[in-house]
């Protein structure tokens, strides 16, 4: 069996307890290069690429240097109880890009250490839906090869997020973080703030309290519903009320509701906050802005149900494009930020060391459920 005798951070050494007989216990130090190696599982990062990481950092670190002779993948396999396929993918990987040679019947070395600056991020999303793979799935392209990440889901919470955050910072280069908490914000901007500002770059939203100059690419919610609401105006005045499904004790921005409230202030707008779907009234003239998935799978439930049509009795406006949006219900009205643009552009200011703050353009898309 396998003991871990915990170092620092993730970084173990490892050990086989063998058993020889019932009177004595054999322990056999492990391949010297494992103390050096490491795999979290509850990060979400591939465990193929941690692994492929950790072999990147101790060269960088000068904890392995050219021709040394790499652990086989059995032994790999083995000792992270992974499978085989994983370990020999994280050792092609790195044969890929130049970093490990090797030679047949005989094994894996260090090819050469010259990996140049690595970038090291510790990447926090509150978690992973479509619109934020797509997000997570722009900015890894961007930097590509040039870059390794450690990529985790806090689920909104924020003792977790600042567990995260207690990691060992200096291992990273920059901290890339898409702030969403369930409960009060009170306390964020402290821990925030604990973190180097030429390493911070914020996604989705910036954080009142943080001081400094960093990073951000974010979203002007208010702003920007208020502004494809006004896009949208000749198609909401067919409808008697503007509902926007807002429920208590989310995560979503509140400036979202208070872009909503002026919007129909403005403009004389019948208008009803809506906090709980299920025991809402769907009535003939009833318009809704719907933020959160699984409120929209209620709302369409509810509207069918009463046999009302969908674009004409009702309409319906769903926060955050989607590929599946394009195709339900031949279509449904979306307001959205850019995520693609969103990842690229934080991939860029990570490539450019930049500090800068660029705002994410919002696009309202017209479909038959308006």
């Amino acid at each position: 069996m396998y003991c871990h005798v915990p170092t620092t951070g993730f970084q173990f050494i490892r050990y086989i307890v063998v058993q020889t007989d019932k009177f004595h216990t054999t322990v056999i130090k492990q391949h010297p290069i494992f103390k050096y190696l490491y795999i979290d599982d509850f990060s979400v990062t591939p465990k193929y690429f941690q692994l492929a990481n950790s072999i990147i950092k101790s060269i960088a670190d000068g904890k392995l240097q050219q021709d040394d002779i790499m652990p086989s993948i059995n032994e790999v396999s083995s000792v992270f109880d992974i499978s085989r396929d994983t370990a020999e993918k994280a050792y092609k990987y790195l044969k890929g890009i130049g970093i490990l040679g090797s030679v047949p019947g005989k094994g894996y070395f260090i090819k050469h250490t010259n990996i140049g600056r690595q970038i090291k991020i510790l990447l926090l999303f509150n978690k992973l839906s479509e619109h934020k793979k797509i997000i997570y799935d722009s900015f890894a392209a961007k930097l590509g090869e040039q870059a390794s990440i450690d990529f985790y889901i806090y689920n909104s919470d924020f003792a977790l997020f600042r567990r995260l955050l207690s990691q060992n910072l200096d291992a990273y280069t920059h901290v890339v973080i898409l702030p969403h908490f369930r409960e009060s914000w009170e306390h964020v901007d402290e821990v925030v703030n604990l973190i180097p500002k030429e390493k911070l770059i914020l996604l989705d939203k910036k954080l009142k309290g943080v001081t400094g100059t960093y990073g951000a690419v974010f979203e002007n919610f208010q702003n920007d519903i208020y502004s494809v609401l006004e896009q949208a105006k000749d198609r909401l005045q067919k409808y008697q009320t503007i509902k926007i499904i807002f429920p208590d004790h989310s995560y979503y921005p509140e400036e979202i509701h208070k872009g909503f409230l002026q919007f129909c202030q403005n403009y004389a707008f019948h208008y009803k906050v809506v906090r709980d779907i299920e025991k809402e009234n769907i009535e003939k003239g009833d318009v809704y802005i719907n933020i959160r998935e699984s409120d929209l799978v209620t709302l369409i439930e509810k509207i069918i149900s009463l046999d009302l049509v969908i674009g004409k009795d009702v309409g319906i406006i769903s926060y955050n494009e989607t590929p599946l949006k394009k195709v339900i219900l031949n279509g449904l009205t979306t307001i959205s930020t850019d995520f693609k643009f969103m990842g690229d552009t934080a991939a860029q200011l990570i490539l450019d060391n930049s500090s800068a703050q660029v705002e994410v353009p919002f696009y309202l898309t017209i479909r038959q459920s308006l």
